[in-house]
């Protein structure tokens, strides 16, 4: 099992900038991806990007061009670099590390770190 804590929300004007940080209790490189979701108040949570073992990206239509997810595995963190914020961007961001090679569709999850975007 896995521990995932998250760092870096915080109030933002529009157009500014955040960079979020999941730090992870063993090796990242244990999953076969990592990546960030957000859920806004009455919202389904949903992907904002993700990361493969193979070092494969993907993201939202919503955050394309404007976000990118990388990672450190000397320090076992993942981040997520926030630019041109803009307030629908506006929700909680959790952090997840997803399957192995054992258990292929097993979740991790952090508690979750606020970004607020101001217009």
């Amino acid at each position: 099992q896995v521990q995932l804590v998250e760092s870096g929300g915080g109030l933002v004007q529009a157009g500014g900038s955040l960079r979020l940080s999941c730090a992870a209790s063993k090796s990242i490189f244990s999953y076969n991806s990592a990546g960030w979701y957000r859920q806004a108040p009455g919202n389904q949570r949903e992907l904002v990007a993700s990361i493969s073992r193979s070092g494969s990206t993907a993201y939202a239509d919503s955050v394309k061009g404007r976000f990118t997810i990388r990672r450190d595995y000397t320090k076992n963190t993942v981040y997520l670099q926030m630019n041109s914020l803009k307030p629908e961007d506006t929700a909680v961001y959790y952090c997840n590390a997803h399957g192995t090679v054992i258990v292929p569709s097993i979740d991790y999850w952090g508690q979750g770190t606020q970004v607020t975007v101001s217009s």
